[in-house]
């Protein structure tokens, strides 16, 4: 799909859409409700989702293949929460137990800290203002259904999206389906790499991570590797990156110097990696002249600094057979050594599966979810 090439020869599918203009996605359906301008005329744009209600937005039978997600949503908060941290995205796949996809919405679009800022990688893209699209193909033989749990204190008035998908002509065979996987550690544990994703069977490939990372202490942060343990690695892995900024596609802490010789990260964005978001002193300025956070670098002076970052392995996608597990070690570098350090990280990790194979995941509750 994500070849022109595909374009050239008729597969023989069905093109569909589900949004709140048509539930159900069933042919010649759409746009039927009317509003004051008349029979047809936009009459059902959107959906209201009260507090601590769950919705389901799609519920599609297959053989299918989800190619194109579309949600915003109102970030508007009740004081000291996060709309983008309460509302959670579950996504089910054939007869699962468990949701293959289970994620607080804001993070899952590279949105941490239930805060926004555009992002303009190949599978993930948020445009202004909080268009939050998917891009990931999600095929699956039987079912599709997916989930919004608004958790908020307050009701969701206006959230808009929508689905679309396309209904194959035969079920796919040796499928794999799309995963996404939200952990945080408030406080990380001192000298112990920090877990991104774990328990998971194979054949698969790992595809892609974001970190949410708030500073709990001075000087570079990056210094850790990510590791990935791959068909019964134990003490030591197979794949690794040589620092934290190496593996986002960066390199020397991400510094830019002024005028002066003074280091500060610069931000940046390409299709496969990106570091669009840290926090800066302007920023808060902004919220309280504007009521609106800077959509690049988010709260400043208020706030411990945080760093939003993507690495999408869709040209370089990592396999696996039998199992695999990828860490982050917490260390940072003070200019003169390596030192062990505690952070507040928080991820997604995005991987694709064999079908049957989910384990048991539960997602930390709202308050622990909560940005500091």
């Amino acid at each position: 799909m994500n070849n022109l090439d595909y374009l050239t020869t008729f597969h023989g599918e069905q093109t569909r859409s589900i949004s709140p203009e048509n539930l159900t996605g069933e042919k010649g359906k759409s746009c039927m409700a009317g509003s004051h301008l008349g029979p047809g005329r936009k009459g059902s744009g959107c959906i209201k989702i009260k507090s601590q209600e769950t919705v389901t937005i799609a519920d599609i039978t297959g053989p299918g293949e989800i190619r194109h997600i579309w949600i915003t949503l109102t970030d508007r908060t009740v004081r000291g929460s996060f709309v983008l941290r309460d509302v959670v995205l579950k996504i089910f796949f054939d007869d699962e137990q468990y949701p293959s996809v289970i994620s607080p919405i804001g993070d899952f679009f590279c949105n941490g800290f239930g805060m926004r800022c555009d992002i303009n990688s190949m599978p993930i893209v948020v445009n202004p203002t909080g268009g939050f699209n998917c891009y990931f193909k999600m095929p699956f033989n039987k079912k599709c259904r997916i989930e919004i749990v608004n958790e908020h204190e307050a009701d969701l008035e206006n959230f808009f999206f929508t689905i679309n998908y396309a209904l194959l002509p035969h079920e796919i065979e040796n499928p794999l389906y799309f995963h996404a996987q939200w952990r945080r550690e408030r406080t990380t544990t001192l000298a112990q790499d920090y877990v991104i994703l774990d328990n998971v069977k194979g054949p698969g490939y790992y595809v892609g991570t974001y970190l949410a990372l708030t500073a709990l202490e001075r000087y570079w942060w990056g210094e850790g590797e990510f590791k990935f343990y791959i068909d019964g690695d134990s003490q030591y892995p197979t794949q690794n990156s040589t620092g934290s900024e190496d593996y986002f596609g960066g390199a020397w802490a991400f510094h830019n110097r002024d005028a002066n010789g003074r280091p500060k990260a610069k931000c940046y964005q390409t299709p496969f990696m990106g570091y669009p978001y840290q926090t800066n002193r302007d920023s808060t300025r902004d919220f309280f002249q504007t009521g609106q956070a800077n959509p690049v670098h988010g709260f400043g002076d208020d706030g411990l600094p945080s760093h939003g970052l993507y690495r999408f392995h869709i040209p370089d996608p990592i396999a696996f057979s039998s199992d695999l597990k990828v860490t982050l070690q917490q260390i940072g570098n003070d200019d003169i050594r390596l030192y062990e350090r505690q952070d507040d990280v928080a991820t997604v990790a995005y991987y694709y599966q064999a079908p049957g194979l989910n384990s048991p995941y539960t997602l930390p509750d709202r308050a622990y979810r909560q940005p500091r």
